[in-house]
């Protein structure tokens, strides 16, 4: 029997002798490249925090002490330590998340994988058990430097150090890295973080020499204080969280375990508020996630684990689409220019950035900050393109509605990954974007079908001067294109019946117009006149679209984004407004949370196929 076989849950770790812990190592590292290149995940995260992971399990008592990792997606190890071995269905539907899951485990505190939060969390956590007497139980959260680029950790720090007697432990897991290299002032704090060896040297001589002089004068000892600041000013920079009121321990070596070890034991005795600084490899132990300067490995998909390629060459990807439109757009537009948060290369900036590095910016995980950043550059006379994925544009709401379009700026935010993203699971759907635009006055959402549409819509948006405008995309392999057949008003019509009798406007929002092709062509094999409709740009709601529904019976909206709110919504409540009395059939996402698997087992199980939509419109029909 293996090591990590004998490891159901954290006694079985703390009573494993010491010496035996780096095999154990060797062998969740092992384990991990051979799982995790069979499925897909993130592979390079948690190749790097398996001696901490170890540690934290030996020192804290979870579930009694709380564990919070922040993001989540380096919970690999934390899963295995705590019993979970069968990662053969790894983020597959029935099998274990990517991320922690409450229902897989009590070890599991925070499911939601959206960055910077496990401070507020760990804040609220210990702060709870101090008001119900549970002094004895810690709280640990794991937080990396990528992460704490993120405002609202900020807030968190700001609250948690103003109370010395918590219990709470805070690990930074420093590897210099979120997808890619950590930019910024705290990233170049903890550079320097790194790099300082000698406070805690001059600290040891200082004590050293006062305890064997006999007598030490006021000047002499005005002297000494001085010095001592002044070294500490250039030497030990970790001042930063001391003077908030943190207890800073460390640098330590992520990868030493006994040193690990003794930091988190002295940190967990002290009582009160502690920041353990730890240093970490990505990819640790995997020589092509060590060496992956592009960062491919933070997350795979299933690999050859002998030379970390792909098995599967994808296609050309809505992404790359959208990378090759802004290069080519920012050699005709000076006034161009882009904004992520800490994404540079998943939105596909990373071109435009080689290109245009003066007019490229990232943030770090603040979408705050950049969609306000954006007002401001408008506002100075340039126009910019905020890319992010399409669920962390929850995070930046306000900025959008008080910021941008209250101001009426011409912003741009490009949201990747839009819609069913499939493994990842509830947290990074994209399907509450296009019901949060929607309350947003002034604000134009285009939603393109195919690759080409994607160049035309962010070329429109960007045209956009004096109010914000959103461009939403899926994730994977860009679509074929869709020729429309003629265009009315500025809406795409892409399949219609000789007749004029139209039974059903079939109106396809985005990635769902292929679905409501394929839907209209079984209605028309059995004599149904639909009409199927693209508007491109689905917010405001166009007048044509209104002007075509009065020639049909019944209309209907397909749209992968949650139906409460959604485009379905914006045009029920255009027909009612213009007196257009037709029946309005909505087909989207459900108002809940979607568990993991893949996009199409997610779409089949919500009834967003072509058949699943055919069958419905049917029984309309009679």
């Amino acid at each position: 029997m293996s090591l990590l076989e004998r490891i159901s849950g954290p006694r079985d770790l703390k009573a494993l002798p010491a010496d035996r812990l780096p095999a154990l190592a060797e062998e969740i590292r092992a384990f991990l490249v051979e799982q995790v290149s069979r499925t897909g995940g993130h592979l390079g995260p948690n190749l790097g925090v398996v001696e901490l992971t170890i540690a934290l399990h030996r020192v804290f008592d979870s579930p009694h002490d709380a564990v919070v990792f922040d993001t989540g997606h380096q919970s690999y190890v934390h899963k295995l330590l705590t019993g979970r071995r069968d990662f053969s269905g790894l983020r597959r539907a029935g099998g274990l998340a990517g991320y922690p899951s409450r229902a897989e485990s009590e070890h599991d505190v925070v499911e939601n994988s959206h960055a910077s939060t496990s401070l507020s969390w760990a804040h609220g956590i210990a702060a709870g058990r101090v008001v119900r007497g549970e002094r004895d139980r810690h709280t640990v959260a794991v937080i990396g430097d990528g992460a704490l680029t993120g405002g609202m950790a900020w807030e968190a720090l700001n609250n948690i150090a103003a109370e010395e007697d918590l219990p709470l432990v805070i690990v930074v897991n420093d590897n210099e890295r979120s997808y890619a290299p950590t930019r910024g002032g705290l990233a170049d704090h903890l550079a320097t973080l790194r790099t300082t060896q000698g406070y805690e040297r001059f600290l040891d001589w200082g004590k050293h020499t006062l305890s064997r002089t006999p007598y030490v004068g006021g000047a002499m000892y005005e002297t000494l204080h001085g010095v001592k600041k002044g070294i500490k000013d250039i030497v030990a920079p970790q001042g930063l969280f001391e003077d908030l009121g943190l207890k800073y321990v460390g640098p330590v070596d992520g990868h030493d375990e006994p040193a690990l070890e003794a930091a988190l034991r002295k940190a967990r005795a002290f009582g009160g508020p502690v920041l353990v600084h730890v240093i970490t490899q990505k990819g640790r132990g995997y020589e092509h996630a060590v060496n992956d300067e592009g960062d491919q490995f933070h997350a795979v998909g299933v690999i050859n684990p002998e030379t970390g390629l792909p098995l599967e060459i994808a296609g050309r990807s809505w992404t790359d689409e959208f990378a090759d439109t802004m290069v080519q757009l920012g050699r005709e537009r000076e006034d161009l220019v882009a904004i992520t948060a800490a994404m540079m290369i998943p939105v596909g900036l990373e071109p435009f950035c080689r290109r245009f590095p003066e007019r490229t910016f990232d943030v770090g995980i603040a979408e705050q900050h950049a969609l306000t950043m954006a007002a401001g550059l408008a506002y100075a006379g340039l126009h910019p393109v905020v890319a992010v994925y399409a669920t962390f544009l929850n995070r930046a709401f306000d900025q959008l509605l008080m910021d941008c379009a209250l101001h009426r700026a011409g912003v741009t935010v490009v949201l990747d990954r839009s819609g069913v993203t499939g493994p990842d699971g509830a947290s990074h759907h994209g399907m509450w974007d296009m019901s949060i635009s929607g309350v947003v006055p002034g604000l134009h959402l285009a939603a393109p079908r195919d690759g080409q549409q994607v160049a035309r819509a962010v070329r429109e948006a960007v045209a956009i001067a004096d109010a914000p405008s959103v461009v939403r995309f899926p994730k994977g392999t860009v679509a074929e294109p869709v020729e429309a057949v003629r265009t009315v008003g500025g809406v795409d019509v892409l399949a219609e019946p000789d007749e004029d009798d139209v039974e059903v406007l079939l109106v396809g929002v985005g990635s769902m117009a292929a679905t409501a092709l394929t839907a209209a062509e079984k209605l028309a094999a059995e004599g149904h006149r639909v009409r199927v409709v693209d508007p491109v740009w689905a917010l405001p709601v166009p007048d044509a679209v209104v002007s075509l529904a009065r020639a049909a019976r019944r209309v209907a909206v397909a749209e992968d984004n949650v139906v409460v709110g959604g485009i379905g919504s914006q045009v029920t409540q255009a027909l009612r407004d213009a007196g257009v009395e037709v029946p309005v059939d909505l087909f989207g996402l459900p108002r809940q949370f979607l568990e993991h698997a893949s996009r199409g087992q997610v779409l089949d199980a919500v009834g967003l196929t072509p058949d699943a939509v055919a069958d419905r419109l049917r029984a309309g029909l009679g």
